[in-house]
């Protein structure tokens, strides 16, 4: 059995993406289902119900990763598992995370239909709190999954308002009793992805095979300095502002003048800016931002951590301030599965799909998925690479393609030889 033979249905899948949609919907066309609130229960409860309805067992792990299974020929081999997220950012799109888990969904409608079978288990993952809007840092179900991070620490959390990660999670009734480092044991695992960037549509292709995933360093800077009455003169003012505007703009400095030896650059992203006491007429004494820094080479990428550092020394003593800069979440250059990787060039190719190669710069529950597991990312284009966004889209056939490309490399991972 293969996949070509399935009745893989782009339409259905494109339906549920659309009915998906409309828990959270926002006014702008987009999703608001930030993770562990009740639009995020909402979700979860029509996924269960789409699950069950095609024989899927579901379990739920301490985390809240939400976890369904086939059976396979072989209940004793190695699951191998397909999955994304359906937690949002507060203006997201219908298709970040939630095209992976109801592609998943749609592989597994389809066997059911076909009254198919494969010689390995598989599963469909819904992973808790991918993106990191409501509690960071994101990808923290996966994450602890593989050991990353605790289940003590993940539960731990709260949000900006002070409410707590594990006291969320049984709020809505989304806390199960399964370990989630038994996902550690899966024999592959697969995500498709919009690509949530522009290289796949502006070249006409409708599939990417990501190859591995760049390395990324964030960091948390904090300039101190003193607070002046907005009418008081200039000189001698320890304006932690006028400090933090020359680092703000350092970080895209350093991003493209830190290159690897194919000449590529690095990028550099300040996402957040607190400042305090934050009043119009008060020269600030304390401003905290943060630093997202990536870079396809991981020794590049350690030099723009340096060259944060010392430009952060060089204009603290300019200003008479201080000027902290803090690690606070790095991720490896991971490459990706060589065998899954040709399975889905493969299956590319065979249906006469326009493909390339390519990295992913961003971090995907997929990232940490390939610290323990064997792993690949499949991209499919979206448009104008727009994503965090409520006017992120995609085609019902570029979904199509990836749907394909999907389920032939599941499938033929989980009909391999043990």
């Amino acid at each position: 059995m293969s996949a070509s033979n399935l009745p893989l249905s782009g339409t259905r899948l494109w339906d549920s993406l659309m009915e998906m949609a409309k828990v959270g919907g926002t006014p702008k066309g987009g999703s608001n289902r930030q993770t562990l609130t009740d639009v995020d229960a909402e979700g979860r409860a029509l996924l269960r119900r789409w699950g069950e309805a095609c024989g899927l067992t579901l379990s739920v792990d301490r985390l809240g990763n939400m976890v369904f299974r086939r059976e396979g020929r072989d209940p004793g081999r190695a699951p191998v598992a397909i999955g994304s997220h359906l937690d949002t950012q507060p203006t997201g799109g219908k298709f970040d995370g939630v095209l992976g888990v109801l592609a998943g969904l749609e592989v597994m409608r389809a066997l059911h239909e076909a009254g198919a079978e494969t010689e390995a288990p598989l599963l469909l993952i819904n992973w808790t709190n991918e993106e990191g809007a409501r509690f960071s840092p994101p990808m923290m179900g996966s994450g602890a999954a593989m050991g990353i991070f605790t289940e003590a620490e993940v539960l731990a959390k709260r949000d900006q308002a002070g409410a707590v990660f594990g006291e969320e999670l049984q709020r809505i009734g989304w806390q199960g009793e399964a370990d989630p480092a038994e996902l550690q044991t899966c024999a592959a695992y697969l995500e498709l992805h919009i690509e949530q960037g522009k290289l796949l549509e502006d070249a006409g292709l409708n599939v990417g095979v990501v190859t591995h995933a760049l390395a990324q360093h964030w960091f948390e800077v904090v300039v101190e300095g003193e607070d002046a009455h907005g009418g008081s003169p200039m000189a001698g003012r320890r304006d932690a502002m006028m400090a933090a505007a020359p680092l703000i703009a350092a970080v895209e400095e350093i991003a493209l003048a830190t290159l690897a030896p194919s000449g590529e650059p690095g990028r550099g992203t300040v996402g957040v800016v607190e400042v305090y006491p934050s009043s119009r007429n008060v020269a600030p004494s304390r401003v905290f931002f943060s630093v997202d820094f990536r870079h396809s080479d991981p020794d590049a990428l350690a030099r723009m951590g340096d060259a944060l550092a010392a430009r952060a020394a060089e204009i603290a003593a300019a200003r008479r301030v201080t000027a902290t800069v803090t690690p606070f979440w790095y991720s490896p250059h991971t490459p990706f599965d060589s065998t899954l990787v040709e399975r889905a060039r493969a299956s590319a190719t065979a249906r006469g799909l326009r493909w390339r190669e390519m990295p992913t710069a961003i971090g995907h529950d997929a990232v940490y998925m390939a610290r323990k597991v064997p792993t690949v990312m499949i991209f499919t284009p979206c448009h104008g690479g727009l994503s965090h966004n409520e006017a992120e889209s995609i085609t019902l056939e570029w979904a199509e393609a990836g749907l394909q490309v999907l389920a032939d490399a599941a499938i033929a991972t989980a009909n391999a030889k043990a």
